[in-house]
């Protein structure tokens, strides 16, 4: 039995591995790393659990299903129609899929603006049109995002607007 911790060699460990020598040993490799469950892949196979891990311990196998996570939640994402789930743990799925590239890294998308670099790119009347009026460009706040002040203030003009046209 090999100590936790230390590496069995592969040559040693082919020769006494049931799942290393099972017909089927690419099959079972490849739904184990798809995040398939190790009970049914036992069951299915006629293998125990415990040989199963043994070998994936010994081929280092769970970096592999590590990098596979899309898989899983994959699965996840196809079975919302299917099993009952809240839709707080679907978007969560869609969301953790969105954010995991092709190889298995996590990726956490920011975006960052300079302030600074977009006033650099204004010109002399627009920098004094935001002096005087405090009125940034379209394409500045294209760029930033409105605030919740500008977005009430053009709702309110909006309805002010209106107002005025039904009125004409």
């Amino acid at each position: 039995m090999a100590v936790r911790g230390k590496r069995t060699s592969t040559g040693r460990h082919e020769a006494g591995c049931k799942v290393c020598g099972h017909r089927q040993r690419e099959q079972i490799e490849t739904e184990w790393c798809a995040w398939a469950n190790t009970s049914r892949l036992a069951q299915e196979y006629k293998l125990s659990r415990n040989s199963i891990y043994r070998h994936v311990a010994a081929l280092n196998l769970r970096e592999r299903r590590g990098k596979n996570l899309r898989a899983a939640l994959e699965r996840i994402i196809e079975q919302a129609d299917a099993v009952t789930v809240n839709a707080g743990a679907v978007v969560a799925a869609v969301q953790a899929y969105a954010k995991i590239n092709s190889a298995g890294q996590w990726i956490d998308r920011t975006e960052q603006v300079s302030l600074n670099d977009l006033f650099t790119r204004m010109s002399s009347n627009e920098l004094e049109a935001y002096a005087r009026e405090g009125n940034l460009p379209d394409w500045f706040t294209s760029m930033v995002g409105g605030t919740p002040i500008d977005s009430q203030e053009n709702k309110a003009n909006g309805q002010v607007e209106r107002k005025q046209r039904e009125t004409d």
